[in-house]
């Protein structure tokens, strides 16, 4: 099944919904879409399998937690060991998401910090990690478009 074929318009509609207000109730669902709670209910259950819909963690800026570095790290890793690279990059708690992508470099990291000092604790951390092979580091100066979906709903519901 092609992704655009995996949600009808009231699917589409729940889903603007709830980008709109992340911690909205069923019942406020349903009062919102104009579909009953039930049918609120059904639906975010569906929603809900693996895969489909992500969770509703609130979105804390790392600045916020007096992290207000963040560097994109791109690492070139032995293939053989990927998952455990994977693996060791979770348990750095400053690794806030890691990307595998397509030809080199291998995995694409979103990592925060404290200040340069701290950063360079944390690249060495990632050096340290057996399969990196290398890694390069960029600061980000600014972010000019924050993380969204809302434009894509919009897009499917046309």
């Amino acid at each position: 099944m092609r992704n655009e074929d995996r949600f009808d318009q009231t699917d589409l509609r729940l889903l603007r919904a709830l980008a709109e207000q992340p911690r909205a109730t069923a019942v406020a669902l349903a009062e919102q879409t104009g579909l009953s709670r039930n049918t609120v209910q059904a639906r975010l259950l569906r929603l809900e399998e693996p895969g489909v819909l992500d969770t509703f963690e609130r979105r804390i800026p790392p600045r916020a937690l007096g992290y207000p570095l963040t560097a994109l790290v791109t690492m070139v890793v032995t293939q053989q060991r990927l998952d455990e690279v994977a693996a060791a990059l979770a348990d750095v708690p400053e690794v806030l998401q890691v990307h595998g992508i397509s030809g080199q470099p291998d995995l694409f990291v979103q990592v925060v910090a404290e200040d340069a000092d701290d950063l360079y604790r944390i690249a060495g951390q990632m050096l340290a990690i057996p399969g990196v092979e290398r890694t390069n580091t960029a600061l980000v100066m600014r972010e000019l478009v924050s993380y969204r979906i809302t434009p894509l709903l919009e897009r499917r519901a046309r």
